[in-house]
């Protein structure tokens, strides 16, 4: 995992913040999930570029991905100071880079279908905020435009239940990673990830609805 030089730059304070959170998953003490974390291997690395608003959010699946996928790698994200590491990195021979976003008419000389079969490692930079974020994430990082652009290709419709999108298809995070592990045919990886966001999904619905109950029974 990479350092995070900047801590979030404000705390959590939006509905939940006075819950007691386990300092591991952040799931509330009573649903903790750590217990279930475990690390697999995977042909591929994921990246994750994270919106500097994402850090504090327990709602955030970017670290279950952490949790799960060795050598899984975050860096906070910013539009004119990327950090050097993720800078560096960009540029090891090693690895075969490509963000993760949908195909578009303007940047289709970018797009692939596949990662490359050179022997580099093949890494999946995923822009890690909502859907407003990352596409400005996408327009407006110079140090990203020289990379190739690679779309998940899945069928999937998203069971993520703790934020609202118009949209069925836009997935979360985690399950962004999960369609591209199957995509590079990773399948215990993707199955391993599946289960432990399953877990945190239902494990935090339920925090939730302990939570409203106890709200309504102190209202009433």
């Amino acid at each position: 995992m990479s350092a995070i030089k900047n801590p979030p730059r404000r705390p959590y304070l939006a509905r939940g913040a006075g819950v007691r959170r386990c300092e591991g998953c952040r799931l509330p003490e009573e649903a903790c999930i750590c217990a279930h974390r475990g690390e697999v291997d995977a042909s591929c690395q994921f990246w994750l570029l994270t919106h500097h608003n994402e850090f504090y959010k327990p709602t955030n699946t970017g670290r279950l991905i952490l949790d799960s996928v060795r050598h899984t790698r975050i860096f906070e994200w910013s539009r004119l100071d990327p950090p050097q590491e993720l800078l560096d990195a960009l540029e090891d021979p090693r690895y075969a880079p490509c963000i993760v976003f949908p195909a578009g008419e303007d940047y289709q000389a970018r797009m692939i279908e596949e990662t490359p079969t050179d022997g580099r490692i093949p890494v999946f930079i995923i822009l890690d905020g909502t859907w407003r974020q990352a596409r400005r994430m996408f327009r407006h990082s110079r140090y990203l435009q020289h990379l190739p652009v690679i779309e998940p290709r899945t069928e999937r419709l998203s069971r993520y239940a703790l934020r609202r999108s118009t949209v069925a298809h836009h997935l979360c995070t985690a399950e962004v990673a999960i369609a591209l592990l199957e995509q590079q045919g990773d399948m215990a990886a993707a199955a391993h990830l599946e289960g432990y966001f399953d877990r945190f999904n239902r494990n935090y619905i339920e925090s939730r609805r302990r939570w409203d109950r106890q709200e309504q029974d102190t209202c009433s």
